[in-house]
Parts: C-alpha cells; sequence; structure tokens
C-alpha cells in the first residue's frame, strides 16, 4: 500500500481505540521492550504521545527507562525547518504542549544526536521490512539520519505491520524492531 493510503487507514482504525485498550496495550508494549537487547545502552530517545491522536501512552516506557537509570531524552520540534533538538529530562524540564498538541520540552540541557543510542519511534504503520510510515514530515528520518550508524530504531505500534509500504523513498530510514502488544520483530536479522 501507499504511505498515503496507510496514513489514512491507520488513523481510522486508531480512531476506533478506546482509552482502556490504549492503556492496557501501551502497558504490553513497555513490558514486550523488557526482552529486548537494548538494556546496556545509557542514552535512550523517547516521545511523549499526543493524545488526540491516540498515540502510544510511553509513560510506562518512562518508568521502565528511569527505573533502570537510563539517561532519558526528549525533542522539541521545529516546524519551520523540520529538525528535532533535544534535551534531557531531569527533575526540571517543563513539558508544554506545542501548536500541534505535541507535549514538549520548554528547554534544558541538550544532547547530540550522536550521543542517542536508542530511538524509540512513534508511527502509523510498518511493514515487514521495517519501513515505517509517520505524518509525513520528516522529522524522524531528519533526526535519525544524523544519529549513529549502530543506534537502535525502535518502532512502536498498536498493530501488526503491513505487508509492504510501495513508496518507500530512498532517505527513508528502517527500523531495527518494532512492538506491538503481541510481539516484537527483529528486521536486522539478515
Amino acid at each position: 500500500m501507499l504511505k498515503k493510503e496507510l496514513r489514512l487507514k491507520y488513523k481510522t482504525l486508531r480512531k476506533a481505540l478506546h482509552e482502556n485498550d490504549i492503556e492496557s496495550m501501551s502497558l504490553a508494549i513497555a513490558n514486550q521492550a523488557l526482552s529486548l537487547p537494548i538494556w546496556d545502552k545509557t542514552y535512550f530517545h523517547i516521545f511523549l504521545p499526543i493524545a488526540s491522536q491516540k498515540e502510544i501512552n510511553t509513560e510506562f516506557l518512562l518508568h521502565i527507562l528511569a527505573g533502570k537509570d537510563k539517561e532519558i531524552i526528549l525533542s522539541k520540534s521545529d516546524f519551520e525547518t523540520l529538525k528535532m533538538m533535544h534535551f534531557l529530562l531531569t527533575d526540571n524540564t517543563r513539558i508544554v504542549k506545542n501548536e500541534y498538541q505535541i507535549p514538549e520540552p520548554v528547554s534544558g540541557i541538550e544532547v547530540p544526536s550522536k550521543q542517542i543510542e536508542v530511538v524509540f519511534i512513534p508511527l502509523l504503520a510498518y511493514d515487514k521490512l521495517g519501513n515505517r510510515v509517520g505524518y509525513g514530515k520528516g522529522f524522524y528520518d531528519q533526526f535519525l539520519s544524523e544519529c549513529r550508524p549502530e543506534t537502535l530504531k525502535i518502532g512502536l505500534s498498536f498493530f501488526d505491520p503491513e505487508d509492504q509500504i510501495t513508496d518507500v523513498f530512498e532517505n527513508d530510514i528502517p527500523l531495527d524492531y518494532c512492538i506491538n502488544p503481541y510481539a516484537i520483530f527483529n528486521f536486522s536479522i539478515t
């Protein structure tokens, strides 16, 4: 399927989810993450969900990361440049929703992309090859291109993968893993 068709399909599927389902599936995704071979890493980037878009509640993953004393990094988006700035989450971090209802840090200790070892990625859809579909602005492709090649890219989804996204572009950066409530998909196995 084309990205445009997948965006429509998965926005509709997410819209139909009940709050209780979102919470229980988000918890299941966080529990699945515990079995990934990532816990020797230190710098973890995570997104805060856009509640109105019924995104995965990453609060459960945040608790796991904090409990394991990981350095947690959040981003702030610049919609003029389509770039993200990354900040260390501390006790003093103030989170504010931007005009698109994305919760973001106001400011803080900036962290360079090259320092980040694991990135949890929001997405609308993904396929069996690890290709992903987001909202279409390219923020994450830009960000991931700035990371080191060995940075682990982990998608989070409520749903199973599609067979194939047919309009993948050269600059699209695939996932290493995707976690849904029932399984972990490993795309780096050759």
